[in-house]
């Protein structure tokens, strides 16, 4: 079945959010599955799971409180997000491997740039080192996925000081610019949704 790519820019957090929540109710068995290419203005979210004391200073940058996995991040512009929008029943895939899909669709795309870099197995994401580049957050509602990934491509990361990211209060974070890669958004997305689409199940 195809996949609808979907490039929206610049959007609002909330109102992707929505949209997302919206276009997962209402889908049935035939509906086509999503992927959207977007990035937003400067935003920190908290996963289900999230905690506010790992929100240290956040200042006038607003905070919402999402229906994804894990727990607390930062998004902003010059960041890359992906949000699959599957029906992972449909596709006889579950939520560990899709994580791990695309995680590694992460890994390939930037090894595409040559940056070297890992999953980990006590922490989902994707690392350079010991510092994250690469964000995994999901919610399953009717046995389809929404929300996705996030990767640090050229942004101010600054803005990761004022939370505890991820939850730990030592993660460091990373991006593609400080790697000594200086690319849009737009090329970064098609190493990574190539990477995804290769991988999704036939």
């Amino acid at each position: 079945m195809p996949i609808n790519l979907r490039n929206l820019g610049i959007q609002p957090y909330e109102s992707t959010w929505q949209d997302m929540q919206r276009f997962t109710q209402n889908r049935d068995a035939q509906s086509v599955d999503e992927l959207w290419i977007t990035e937003h203005p400067p935003v920190y979210t908290l996963g289900l799971n999230g905690k506010r004391e790992h929100l240290l200073a956040t200042g006038a940058i607003p905070v919402i409180q999402s229906d994804r996995g894990g727990q607390v991040t930062y998004h902003g512009p010059g960041q890359l997000i992906i949000y699959t929008l599957l029906d992972i029943k449909r596709l006889n895939l579950g939520i560990r491997p899709l994580v791990t899909l695309l995680e590694q669709a992460i890994i390939f795309a930037l090894a595409e740039y040559g940056i070297s870099a890992s999953a980990r197995v006590d922490a989902p994401g994707v690392y350079v080192g010991n510092k994250k580049i690469g964000s995994i957050g999901l919610r399953i509602k009717k046995n389809c996925s929404y929300h996705g990934l996030s990767i640090n491509n050229h942004m101010d990361l600054s803005l990761f000081d004022r939370i505890n990211t991820c939850g730990y209060s030592e993660l460091e974070v990373t991006q593609l610019a400080d790697l000594g890669v200086i690319i849009s958004n737009a090329e970064l997305a098609l190493p990574v949704t190539h990477a995804i689409l290769t991988a999704l199940p036939q």
